[in-house]
């Protein structure tokens, strides 16, 4: 059932649906135009693309390459870890057994051992990850998700790019700066939904500013003389925003199609399960309806914070500590699990080579093994996923060193990732020019051809 911060499919919790729409009916003859996309230049930037749509796995907290998807057996014995190499069915490339599922799907997806990072911590990181660009100087640069929703625009009702997770990613201290618009502004945030382990969604943007209750509101008189009283609190909320949030939320209440884009009770009991009762697994489960509703963006958070916090599976893969008892007993299980039901989902619903998947984090970790026994940041080396979208299968692009420390191959960095995933959503030289974004990138050439 979708509670939706909190809506439900025939009514809001606290507030009667009769009155939420006249407040969404309101809101936009007062506020004005969003400045959408004409429907002829939404379908111009459709017809370029190769990925129909996108989805960005964001593995939060960074996951060890080496206990993963790049192992190194024969290494000395602080490097190698506990566990053993399993065959692919890639000729001549092994995982860790911690991956069965990937391992046997290894002909599906092409696998980047050659990633790099310049920034070691996970807030810089992250938005180095998410935008190719650094935070300072500022001003901070648009993530990969707000420049496809530019560029393609909304479809109906629903937005254009859709971050699935409990919350924008952070540490301890402060989130990610580059989760969102940057340059290009708020209007092209993520809208933000969260899966339970239980398939219960909530959708934060429907939730009401302090003071402006629809209960109260009759008309839409009554609502322009509430925008007056509320005007400090408008400045302050951020006027563009809010208005932003107020037309999604009406498109999402009035639209039944739309609306079911994220109900995940109308998937199968065998579907839910495949993916995992997890609140990652869930989460992939939703960025496959999204997909199918022709969302051109979607980014799953493996969590919000980087460490283990909360509980239902709301953990980041940052490993100081019990690195391989997390990875053997939860990460890997729950990430092997869910994301291998996705790509099989998609290719079962013909889905695949209109998408493109990718999943990463923002760094690897430490080849060596720390002193106690877990494995601390590492920027210079990790992997990606890519898969679909008419991308080559069962492919390795890049290798590292006996250690797992460097590339020994030409590096993959972030504007790289960035431009290439651009380029494959239908954004060439000229659309990039034009935006003014992704400036220097070029794509990963040996993944494309």
């Amino acid at each position: 059932m979708i509670d939706v911060g909190s809506f439900r499919a025939q009514s809001c919790r606290g507030l009667s649906r009769r009155s939420f729409l006249r407040l969404g009916a309101a809101v936009p003859a007062a506020l004005g135009a969003t400045g959408l996309l004409a429907p002829q230049q939404t379908a111009l930037a459709n017809a370029k693309a190769r990925a129909k749509s996108t989805i960005l796995v964001w593995l939060w907290g960074a996951p060890s390459h080496v206990d993963t998807l790049d192992p190194k057996p024969d290494a000395l014995a602080q490097y190698r870890g506990p566990f053993a190499p399993i065959a692919t069915k890639t000729p001549g490339v092994f995982y860790s057994e911690l991956l069965p599922k990937l391992a046997q799907r290894s002909d599906r997806y092409t696998l980047v051992r050659s990633n790099v990072s310049t920034m070691p911590g996970h807030p810089d990181a992250g938005t180095l990850g998410l935008t190719g660009f650094p935070e300072k100087p500022e001003p901070v640069q648009p993530n990969f998700g707000s420049i496809i929703a530019k560029h393609r625009g909304h479809h109906g009702s629903l937005p254009p790019f859709v971050m699935v997770g409990t919350g924008i990613p952070r540490d301890v201290v402060r989130k990610v700066d580059g989760y969102g618009g940057g340059t290009l502004g708020k209007l092209w945030d993520p809208f933000p939904v969260s899966c339970s382990d239980t398939g219960q969604v909530s959708i934060p943007a429907l939730q009401l500013l302090d003071g402006l209750n629809p209960n109260r509101i009759a008309d839409r008189k009554s609502l322009l003389g509430q925008v007056d009283a509320a005007e400090r609190q408008l400045k302050q909320a951020g006027f563009e925003d809010w208005n932003r949030q107020y037309q999604q939320a009406y498109g999402l209440l009035t639209n039944a199609q739309a609306r079911a884009a994220f109900d995940l009770t109308q998937e199968l009991e065998g579907t839910r399960d495949e993916y995992g009762q997890t609140t990652f697994g869930q989460s992939c489960l939703m960025a496959r309806r999204l997909v199918e509703a022709r969302v051109p963006y979607v980014q799953v958070n493996w969590s919000e914070y980087v460490e283990s916090i909360t509980p239902n599976c709301d953990f980041g893969w940052d490993t100081h500590i019990y690195n391989f008892e997390m990875l053997q007993d939860t990460h890997c299980p729950i990430f092997d699990r869910a994301f291998s039901a996705l790509l099989d989902d998609l290719e079962r619903r013909g889905l695949l080579d209109t998408t493109l998947v990718v999943a990463m984090g923002e760094f690897g970790r430490t080849p060596r093994i720390n002193s106690r026994a877990a494995r601390d940041h590492w920027p210079q080396c990790y992997f990606s996923i890519w898969a679909g979208a008419g991308l080559p299968r069962g492919r390795v692009i890049g290798q590292s060193d006996k250690y797992g420390e460097n590339p020994v191959t030409d590096p993959i960095t972030p504007l790289m990732v960035g431009t290439t995933m651009c380029e494959l959503a239908g954004l060439d030289t000229q659309a990039r020019a034009e935006l003014n974004v992704l400036n220097g990138g070029r794509v990963i050439h040996e993944l494309m051809s």
